[in-house]
């Protein structure tokens, strides 16, 4: 057997071992502590020695965290320590919000979230009335929503999507976790008017708005 034998072609040799995995959750626990936006696991691991496996870190430390105040959940694809949602009554002094959006701003907001991608032509079709520009821009500011892929359609108007922002802020996976209308309502978030073009929780869509059109993923520009 020959002991000076080449390297096998493509086989990736560091000087370093990598920490032990014990090493890597309290990495992963400092980085997620310190910041104040969610992290993808590919951001953990290029913050952290090479070698490191961020994603098997962050199962040890989510599993450590279960039943605390404090837990490690998933935003969208990246990740962040957050307030046990049953303890979030202790916060209410602190999250108090002073100004209220407007109306036109909640259902457009909510227009967004429940059929993005969606034009502004669409909103205002859903809605009834034109959308002002004051009321996407508040939401664009506030970093709610953003602009999604162009529509391949006359125009190639752009669309608009929920940022991960907005799930954070309301402790949403992704958008398919969204409450209905009828839950909105009861926590106050929503007065009690029918909101125009979305259906309440538990009913039906008509059967045009259950199908989906053939061709949908064309009708989009990245």
């Amino acid at each position: 057997m020959n002991d000076n034998a080449e390297p096998v072609e493509g086989e990736e040799k560091s000087l370093f071992a990598a920490p032990p995995m014990a090493e890597q959750e309290r990495m992963v626990e400092a980085i997620l502590f310190a910041t104040t936006e969610p992290v993808t696991v590919r951001d953990l691991e290029a913050r952290m020695p090479h070698g490191c496996d961020a994603a098997e870190a962050l199962v040890h430390l989510r599993k450590r965290y279960e039943g605390r105040g404090v837990q490690v959940i998933k935003v969208g694809d990246a990740w962040a320590m957050r307030t046990a949602a049953d303890l979030a009554f202790l916060m209410q002094k602190e999250t108090v919000e002073t100004r209220k959006l407007s109306r036109a701003a909640i259902e457009t907001l909510a227009i967004i979230a429940y059929h993005q991608p969606v034009t502004r032509a669409e909103i205002e079709e859903i809605r009834g009335v034109s959308v002002s520009r004051g009321t996407v821009d508040q939401l664009l500011e506030m970093e709610w929503i953003r602009f999604g892929r162009r529509k391949i359609t006359p125009g190639r108007p752009v669309t608009f999507v929920v940022t991960p922002g907005f799930l954070d802020h309301f402790g949403l996976e992704s958008a398919r976790d969204l409450p209905g209308l009828k839950e909105l309502r009861q926590a106050g978030l929503l007065e009690s008017r029918p909101l125009p073009g979305t259906p309440q929780f538990g009913e039906e869509r008509d059967d045009e708005e259950d199908e989906t059109p053939e061709g949908q993923s064309e009708l989009f520009e990245d």
